[in-house]
């Protein structure tokens, strides 16, 4: 990815303007989230092998 695409977003998910800044914010977030709860789902059953 590019350092300036970075950047955009960063201050789009940072800045206090009324525009996408909650909205990114709220998307990162969810993001987050969901990585970490695919994470969990895919790794919950990596050690059972018996």
């Amino acid at each position: 990815m590019h350092i300036g695409a970075i950047h955009g977003v960063t201050n789009l998910a940072t800045s206090d303007s009324v525009g996408p800044g909650p909205v990114m914010r709220t998307v990162i977030v969810v993001a987050v989230v969901g990585v970490a709860f695919m994470a969990w789902f895919l790794l919950r059953g990596y050690g059972n092998d018996k």
